[in-house]
Formats: C-alpha cells, sequence, structure tokens
C-alpha cells in the first residue's frame, strides 16, 4: 500500500500540467519545422544552407537564453517570468508565421528560440519547486511528457500541414498552445513571493551565451565534408570550448554572485545524471537521428509516413514513464536506468540488419520495445538530479541539467552523423552504411549501460524517513 506520505499534492499537478502545455508548444516548434526545410526552400527560392537557419538559429537562441534564467527568475519571479516568456513565444509565432522572405522568417525564429530557452528550463522548476523535493520520480514522468511527444508527433504535424496546409501553418500549430497556456498559467499558477534584487553577471553570461552558441554550431556542421576535422566545426567548437573554460574560471572565482552555481555539481546526483545524459546522447539522440532518415533515404519515405511509423516508439515511451518513476523511486534509479538503456539496445537490434526490404511490422514492434526504454531511462535521470536539493537551488540545477542535455543531444547527433554519412561513402550499398552506423548506436547505447553503474544507488527516502531523520538528529544534538 502506498504510504500516504508519498502522495504527490494536488497542487503540484496542477503546475505541472499547466506548464505542460506551454512546453508542449516548444517542444513541437522544433519538430514540425524540422522535416520542412528542403520544401521551404523551394518554396521560398532560397538555397537550403539559408533555410537550415530557421532551425539552427532557433536552437541556438534557445540555449543561449538557458544560463539567464536563474537570473531572471529571482528578479521577476517564477510565474510573471513564465507569463512573460510564454507572451514572447506566442508573438514570435505569430509573426514567424506572416514573415515576408527569409531574413524576417529566420529572425522571428531566433526570437521564439528565445522565448523558448526561458520556458523549458523553468518549467521544470516551478514543478519541482510546488513539489518541494518530494516525489520526483513521479512529478518528473510528467513533465518531460513534451520531450516524448515533440519528436513523435512534431513530424506527423509537419507532414500533414505541408500535405494539406499552407506553410505558414507550421508556425501556427503552436498558437492554441500559448494561448491555452497563458489562460492556465494565470488561473493556476501561483503567485510569486517577494523577489531579491540581484545584479547580472555580465561578463559570465557573454562567455556562456558565446560558448554555448559557438560549440553548437560548430557540431551542427560536422555532416560537411571532412566531419569533425572541418574548419567550420574545429573553429567554432574549439573557441565555445574556450569560451567554456573562461565561463567556468570566472565563475568559481564569484561565490554568491555567480549565473549559475557551479558549486552544485558537488552533489552527487546532480553531477552524475547530468553526465550520463550527455554521455548518453550518442545513444539516445544519435539514433533519433538515424530511424527517421533510413525512412526517408533508404526506403523513400515522406516525412509524414516517415513521421507515422515513429509513433509506436512514443507510445512505448509513454507506457513506460509510470512505472519506471515508480521503479526508481522504490529500487533507485541506477537499476531502472541501467535495464532501460539495455532495452534501448534491444529495440535497436532489427536496424542491425535492415534493408530497404526488412518488415516494417517487425520494426513497429521494436520500435515499441525501444520507447519503452527510453521512458525507462529519461525519467529517473531527469528526477535524480534535483534530489536533496533545496527550493532557490533548483533553478541552477534546472540550467545545469538543461545544458547537459542540449550539449548531449547535439554531440551524439553530430557524432552519427558523420559516422553515417562515411559509412554510406564507403559502403558498396546505402544499406550498409545505415547498419554500420546502427552498430556503432547499439554500442553506445551498451557502453551507457555501464555508464549508469555511476548513479547513486538505493532509493530515496520518503517523507516519513526523512522526518524521522530529522528528529534522530535533533535528538542526537540536544
Amino acid at each position: 500500500m502506498e504510504n500516504k506520505t508519498d502522495v504527490v499534492a494536488p497542487k503540484v499537478w496542477t503546475v505541472a500540467w499547466t506548464t505542460l502545455v506551454g512546453g508542449l508548444g516548444v517542444l513541437f516548434a522544433t519538430t514540425t519545422v524540422a522535416v520542412a526545410m528542403e520544401p521551404l526552400a523551394g518554396i521560398l527560392a532560397i538555397p537550403l544552407s539559408t533555410i537550415q537557419w530557421i532551425s539552427t538559429g532557433y536552437l541556438l537562441a534557445l540555449a543561449v537564453v538557458i544560463p539567464i534564467v536563474p537570473w531572471a527568475q529571482q528578479r521577476l519571479g517564477g510565474r510573471r517570468l513564465w507569463l512573460s516568456g510564454l507572451t514572447v513565444f506566442l508573438i514570435a509565432s505569430v509573426l514567424s508565421a506572416f514573415a515576408w522572405d527569409a531574413p524576417s522568417l529566420i529572425a522571428f525564429r531566433v526570437l521564439q528560440g528565445a522565448a523558448g530557452g526561458v520556458l523549458l528550463p523553468l518549467m521544470v522548476t516551478l514543478v519541482i519547486q510546488a513539489a518541494g523535493g518530494k516525489s520526483l520520480a513521479r512529478v518528473m514522468a510528467v513533465v518531460s511528457v513534451p520531450a516524448v511527444l515533440g519528436p513523435i508527433l512534431g513530424p506527423v504535424i509537419g507532414g500533414l500541414v505541408l500535405d494539406y496546409l499552407d506553410w505558414h501553418w507550421l508556425f501556427l500549430v503552436t498558437v492554441p498552445f500559448s494561448l491555452v497556456g497563458l489562460v492556465l498559467a494565470v488561473l493556476y499558477l501561483p503567485k510569486d513571493e517577494a523577489t531579491r534584487p540581484a545584479s547580472l553577471d555580465i561578463v559570465g553570461f557573454v562567455l556562456m551565451a558565446a560558448g554555448l552558441a559557438a560549440v553548437l554550431f560548430g557540431l551542427s556542421n560536422a555532416s560537411k565534408d571532412g566531419g569533425f576535422l572541418h574548419p567550420d566545426v574545429l573553429v567554432p567548437a574549439i573557441g565555445g570550448a574556450l569560451a567554456i573554460g573562461g565561463f567556468v574560471w570566472w565563475t568559481l572565482r564569484r561565490p554568491g554572485r555567480e549565473l549559475v552555481d557551479l558549486a552544485l555539481l558537488k552533489h552527487r546526483p546532480l553531477a552524475s545524471s547530468t553526465l550520463l545524459l550527455f554521455l548518453s546522447g550518442v545513444a539516445l539522440y544519435g539514433a533519433m537521428l538515424l530511424i527517421p532518415l533510413y525512412f526517408q533515404q533508404l526506403r523513400g519515405m515522406s516525412p509524414l509516413t516517415a513521421g507515422l511509423l515513429l509513433i509506436p516508439q512514443g507510445v512505448g515511451s509513454l507506457a513506460s514513464r509510470t512505472l519506471a518513476a515508480r521503479l526508481s523511486e522504490t529500487i533507485g534509479a541506477r537499476w531502472v536506468v541501467a535495464v532501460g538503456f539495455a532495452i534501448v539496445a534491444l529495440g535497436t537490434v532489427p536496424f542491425l540488419t535492415a534493408t530497404e526490404e526488412t518488415s516494417l511490422a517487425l520494426i513497429s514492434a521494436f520500435l515499441l520495445i525501444r520507447g519503452i526504454g527510453l521512458g525507462a531511462v529519461t525519467v529517473p535521470l531527469m528526477a535524480l538530479a534535483f534530489e536533496g536539493l533545496a527550493n532557490d537551488e533548483v533553478p541552477h540545477a534546472s540550467v545545469i541539467n538543461r545544458i547537459g542535455q542540449q550539449l548531449g543531444g547535439s554531440f551524439g547527433t553530430a557524432v552519427l552523423a558523420v559516422i553515417l554519412q562515411t559509412a554510406i561513402t564507403a559502403a558498396a550499398v546505402p544499406a550498409m552504411g545505415f547498419q554500420v552506423a546502427f552498430w556503432w548506436a547499439t554500442g553506445f547505447t551498451v557502453a551507457a549501460v555501464a555508464l549508469s553503474f555511476l548513479l547513486p544507488g538505493g532509493k530515496a527516502p520518503t517523507d516519513a524517513e526523512e522526518e524521522e531523520e530529522t528528529v534522530e538528529v535533533a535528538a542526537t544534538s540536544s
């Protein structure tokens, strides 16, 4: 029987579902457009290298703004910052839909990405703070839903728009999420407590923003001839790494005045979960690049068809999240994550020998299995990052965790893009190139199973156990 003290308060679910609506808009703004690059290039009569900035500019702006969120929340309050970010996101979405040329569309997408960079970490922060550090895995199973639905439903929505509607609707599909999200936020987000004046660490922000933008831009160029040795990859990546190193040096010299509190990385749950999210980027996000490309490039399917074929993976991930959360709270995150990665590897097996003729029914069944593993991995890892943190530490932990995911995902995608390109060039037939890339992805996933044992063992203490420990400490002190 569930301990009464482990029941999640209704107000926590109210905050979770309220922020979830806005978060879905941000993720769909990324994934619906991702499938539309080539069609948009033809419609707007511009090179593909230019139209790519509709996606690249959005993602770079999103990453650059993330480090400033703790300071902005301290100055404005979480509720006001959420309403402001969602309002800007709504305006940018409408402006993008009515853009008159490629430069204006790119500019509005950058504005939209900047607003998204505020909303994503803030969504996690507001819910974790509302939960007060209790039942984090179950709460995170809801908060991380956009990360599952975005990559699955986004391509489907994008394909439907391209097939049946005008391209402007690619940017209007997020408007209902923003409008409903604003109404829900006004009604249900708790009022802000007294805010504290805080000066912005300008030097730290410039170093971190420039570093993140440069590294992510460099990784986005890894598919060019030469891979990671191409100057468009090496120069920005090295420059960005140096800027991030400068940010770390600057921040550690300013305790109490830092933009992001890096001292929290001494907290093992946060450090280990963020490290594993980064290191598993190849296993999780890289394979998410390969599978749609397999459907589209090797089997000649449309973006819409490829998106529909990915639905079983999303269904599996949604189905396993609640169980993964319960198990994580019962036996600890370590074994849940390790088994989850093993299931992900199992779900990738058919792609190791896949050709143009491989049964789609077989692939769909294993994608369902793969999705179950993905749900088992992501929920415990994201929840573990906030275990044992005070409320005022949560915004900084959310930023650290989000940056780890962002860099890991970009690195993973870049690595497997280079592997795929090299393998296809060297292979006698294209199918063999995809098989080689999937073997690498599976190998990285198996390695992630071993890395899972870096995570702390054991379950998180229940409320009753925490109270008992507090009483014992007080008795010992007296």
